[in-house]
């Protein structure tokens, strides 16, 4: 099994993740902020909770950490998941308390979602994740989200509902991010990392 780098910037649920991909057959999980062992990974995992500008600040704080998720990454194909704020971060820019840059790597800004007399933000617990193309990785089913804010832009691969349409999973070539928490969703998110794990993008 491939040695997977699990970036440690002081903004995921490290453990959970660990933990997740360990069931889901990972038997190399390095849980690290050191970019070389980025650079030595054949998979790459970027987690994330609270806001985007502060996981964005604890990533740029590791030096040469996004340069190794760049190089790794965009130039060598390393397959690569990102998961809530973690997807997040692969967008132009974030607006939670003013606009602030992210990763870049997809075209698109998060935003905040709109509560209402129908829908309460943060939008939490149990959802439907509908695909909008066919993709190796992600399949219909019931997922676990906890977020403020989501992904609009380009390269939506699924989408859920929550008072209208909201992207669960975006992604291009060797890179899939995803809203939801794979680790929290049971049975789905384990399958989702099984097949993550065997992904020859």
């Amino acid at each position: 099994m491939s040695a997977i780098a699990l970036i440690d910037y002081g903004a995921g649920n490290l453990h959970s993740v660990h933990n997740a991909l360990k069931a889901a057959g990972a038997a190399d999980v390095a849980v690290t902020d050191d970019p070389e062992i980025v650079l030595r990974a054949d998979r790459v995992v970027l987690p994330g909770v609270g806001a985007f500008r502060a996981c964005m600040d604890g990533l740029s704080a590791i030096p040469g950490m996004i340069e190794a998720l760049g190089t790794r990454v965009r130039n060598d194909g390393a397959p690569f998941l990102g998961v809530c704020v973690g997807m997040q971060l692969m967008a132009d820019t974030g607006e939670e308390m003013g606009v602030h840059r992210g990763l870049g790597w997809l075209r698109g800004s998060v935003r905040a979602l709109l509560p209402s007399a129908e829908v309460r933000v943060p939008h939490m617990g149990w959802n439907d994740v509908v695909p909008e193309v066919a993709h190796p990785l992600i399949e219909p089913g019931e997922a676990y989200f906890l977020h403020s804010f989501a992904f609009e832009g380009e390269a939506v691969l699924a989408r859920t509902d929550h008072g209208g349409p909201v992207t669960a999973a975006i992604g291009r070539d060797n890179m899939v991010g995803v809203q939801f928490h794979p680790e929290k969703s049971q049975r789905y998110g384990i399958a989702l990392l099984e097949r993550f794990l065997a992904w020859r993008p």
